[in-house]
């Protein structure tokens, strides 16, 4: 869905969706990554600067990846648990890099929902939203929030700028997978405003023992289908672990698709990345996960989770890379090979 509204008249818009709405909350989706914090963030300092609205940004889950931590620190933990919060007390809800009915936050029923930003695939519910920019062109949300600040001609604070080019810059590989225009317009701005030895201290953050210990265990369950990676690697500490993995076996030579499989609490935690041109991650994930759960994505990378309900994790992720291989026109005779 491509947006054709000029961003000034974007802005406009946002306004008047959320123009007695104090206190509004801002909902990015569950276990938020650098681009729904930044562009929740970039909402937040939108509203408070134009028309004084107070706003909460609240989510959901455990933010767990030691990069991403690090830039909460940095912003001075900006984000307040859902749990801590009563959804009664807000007038309407804002959601960030995600959409209503998308499975993938706390949306509760019946809320009104004042403004929807995202660059994922366009939901039915997004259209009962009085405002909705939904850009599955653009490469991140961020992008599409420093527009907005631009067309406002509002000066971007140095926390802030580096909080949106970092969102930029992870979502897109700093530019490199499914970046558009935009994005690189935006990631060009944002450079001279950032704080660099903030993002330096926040790109090497440390790791926690138990990385390490996924990552082996990661390792050695890796089977390789013919360019297909595949991996189920247990009980996760965090449940973007499967991702932080997935994307470091995408690094593999000879691979062009990962499928990363954990279990965090109750639920399986599927992860997919892709480094072929022609995408389909999203497709994929959705086709693997089916009616079972809730999956989602962009071309080159996605994901999706499953209630276990008691199940074995680890018939259940056999199931689903079955599922992918049979996706990707992967013979199911095809004979895999360990990684280690």
């Amino acid at each position: 869905m491509i947006n054709q509204e000029q961003p000034l008249d974007q802005v406009q818009r946002i306004v008047e969706a959320v123009n007695g709405c104090t206190p509004l909350l801002i909902m990015p989706h569950n276990d938020p990554d650098p681009d729904a914090v930044a562009g929740s963030l970039g909402l937040q300092y939108l509203l408070a600067q134009t028309i004084g609205v107070e706003s909460v940004i609240g989510f959901n889950g455990i933010i767990g990846r030691a990069e991403n931590k690090a830039l909460l620190d940095y912003l001075g933990r900006p984000l307040t648990p859902m749990t801590h919060l009563d959804q009664h007390e807000f007038m309407a809800v804002a959601l960030v890099d995600t959409q209503p009915g998308a499975g993938n936050n706390m949306l509760p029923p019946h809320a009104q929902v004042a403004v929807v930003i995202d660059h994922h695939p366009w939901r039915e519910a997004t259209a009962e939203a009085r405002f909705a920019d939904v850009r599955i062109e653009a490469g991140s949300t961020a992008a599409i929030l420093t527009e907005y600040l631009r067309a406002a001609e509002l000066p971007v604070p140095r926390q802030l700028a580096t909080a949106l080019f970092y969102g930029i810059k992870t979502d897109t590989m700093g530019l490199t997978r499914q970046a558009s225009p935009l994005d690189a317009d935006a990631y060009l701005f944002l450079q001279p405003l950032i704080d660099t030895d903030a993002l330096i201290e926040i790109e090497r953050a440390q790791v926690p023992l138990d990385y390490f210990k996924s990552l082996d265990a990661a390792l050695r369950a890796t089977k390789i289908y013919d360019r297909v990676a595949v991996s189920y690697i247990g009980v996760m500490t965090y449940p973007d672990l499967a991702a932080e993995l997935a994307d470091t076996l995408l690094r593999l030579e000879g691979v062009d698709w990962v499928i990363c499989t954990g279990v965090f609490e109750d639920k399986l935690i599927l992860s997919v990345r892709t480094r072929s041109r022609q995408g389909g991650a999203g497709r994929l994930a959705q086709a693997v996960v089916g009616q079972q759960g809730t999956a989602g994505g962009h071309g080159a990378m996605a994901g999706g989770q499953i209630v276990l309900n008691g199940g074995d994790p680890r018939v259940l992720a056999h199931q689903l890379s079955r599922r992918a291989l049979r996706h990707l026109s992967i013979p199911l005779k095809t004979t895999s090979k360990r990684l280690i």
